[in-house]
């Protein structure tokens, strides 16, 4: 499939079952052209209530057959896989990553659909014997809000409905303003698989009112921090259970006795896949002093020879930056840091042609307290920075206030692992990172990256609540 410049792409939203007629719609821009390429419905509010009520009347009969929603879950994952030549192509468009990476995403969906098929939900007996019977059960919530970012629509939105679907409750579905067509188009893919009002995809103006709907009885949210916390204070109000995935200013540090020409590939791409808009990529680094200048120039080598383009284009590695206000805190971020003494290794600046690409960046001669540095950047800049001292390091990677993800690159892993366990973030990798980014492991962030956790049998966990039965003995 291949997205006309010429004709506006327009996908419905999904309640039901059925397309939910909007009255008006919001134009959605092609970050490789920087114009728009298709319409979006535009929801009110009233209609999103009519939609959380399909949902709800949907939970009383999906809740009930278990194995059905196994072999549900088994279709998805079949869906999406067959579907990758025709949600692919929209996903590249509308975020810009390049046509391998948006089918990745897809291929990975596909995957957390067949772990929770498989997942079993504990139930568990306490007692049964002639004084009682107890037994504890995980109990399906009701109507989930799954609210989901611009950088990776899909895989995002999956790692949400999968264990919620499995779980046993109902969803509805709002993907992100800027990237909204792949997520109306899986909501159209599921039609027939999954039972009419189960799964709900609307598109609009309603972050708002998806977590103040008196229907829905879990909000589960990707995104910054700054709204991650509005987002928990509109849900106190009603009690509503939350998940919060946020933000991440994730270190790595490098010991001196690492090969750095083994190493370097693998670092850049851990912090410019997707273009640095993940929210585990690699954000600083500490690399050891005698090291340093050797990796700082691998890295800028790496960084000088990666193909930019639209992601439409064979052989390009990195697309644009995803929408217009990031590319220009990215370009602020850089211009500050240059301005207070940072040296540019490689790129530096936007690339002068249409659309929001950026040169991937290598800074040098930063320190912590240079904005790159202290806060999440989210695009193609990697600062690096010196250390002499590894408890300095370990002390340096923690003075945030995010606790994502962060790894330890050694030639002696066993030193790298007594060094992870000193580091404040929820997941540490060992020669890598984000390498626990994986379906049957939990993923959820320290401090201000979060609260609760996502995949494994935790995720699940999340999507339930516990519900005790005693009573006297069973026959």
């Amino acid at each position: 499939m291949t997205i006309s410049d010429t004709q506006m792409l327009k996908i419905a939203a999904t309640s039901g079952g059925k397309d939910l007629n909007a009255s008006s719609s919001f134009s959605v821009i092609n970050p490789a052209t920087g114009r728009f390429f298709a319409e979006a419905p535009s929801i009110t509010a009233e209609q999103l209530h009519g939609v959380f009520e399909v949902a709800q009347s949907a939970f009383a009969t999906w809740k009930r057959d278990d194995n059905y929603r196994r072999e549900v879950l088994r279709e998805m994952a079949n869906a999406v896989r067959n579907g990758v030549s025709s949600i692919a192509p929209i996903l590249t468009a509308e975020q810009g990553k390049p046509l391998d990476v948006a089918a990745s995403e897809l291929m990975a969906a596909a995957a957390w659909f067949d772990y929770y098929a498989e997942l079993e939900i504990p139930r568990e007996v306490i007692r049964d014997d002639a004084a009682g019977y107890e037994e504890i059960f995980r109990r399906p919530l009701g109507v989930v809000s799954a609210i989901t970012p611009w950088n990776f629509p899909i895989a995002l939105a999956v790692w949400k409905i999968a264990p919620a679907l499995r779980a046993g409750n109902t969803v509805v579905v709002k993907p992100s303003q800027f990237t909204p067509m792949s997520t109306l188009a899986l909501g159209q893919l599921f039609r027939g698989i999954v039972p009419d009002g189960v799964l709900n995809v609307v598109s609009g103006t309603l972050g708002s009112a998806m977590v103040s709907d008196p229907i829905p009885r879990k909000v589960s949210f990707t995104g910054s921090t700054e709204i991650g916390k509005i987002v928990a204070l509109n849900a106190a109000d009603d009690l509503k259970r939350v998940t919060l995935e946020l933000g991440g200013n994730d270190p790595a540090i490098i010991l001196p006795d690492v090969n750095v020409s083994e190493v370097a590939e693998t670092l850049f791409w851990n912090a410019f896949y997707n273009n640095g808009q993940l929210c585990y990529a690699v954000k600083r680094v500490y690399a050891h002093e005698s090291i340093r200048a050797e990796l700082t120039e691998a890295l800028g080598e790496i960084a000088r020879s990666v193909k930019v383009d639209d992601g439409t284009v064979a052989g390009a590695r990195l697309g644009p930056i995803n929408n217009e206000p990031q590319l220009s805190r990215v370009a602020e971020l850089v211009e500050d840091a240059t301005s207070n003494g940072a040296r540019t290794v490689a790129g530096g600046s936007r690339i002068d042609r249409d659309g929001y690409f950026f040169q991937p960046t290598i800074l040098d001669n930063v320190s912590d307290s240079t904005r790159v540095v202290a806060e999440e950047q989210f695009g193609p800049v990697l600062p690096v920075l010196s250390y002499t001292d590894i408890d300095d390091a370990i002390k340096r990677a923690n003075k945030s206030e995010y606790g994502l993800t962060a790894s330890v690159w050694s030639g002696d892993p066993e030193r790298a692992y007594s060094i992870a366990g000193e580091l404040d973030a929820g997941q540490v990798s060992i020669n890598e990172h984000g390498r626990g980014v994986r379906p049957h492991l939990p993923f959820g962030g320290h401090k201000w990256s979060g609260v609760g956790v996502e995949n494994g049998p935790w995720g699940l966990h999340g999507f339930t609540e516990l519900q005790v039965v005693a009573g006297p003995p069973r026959v």
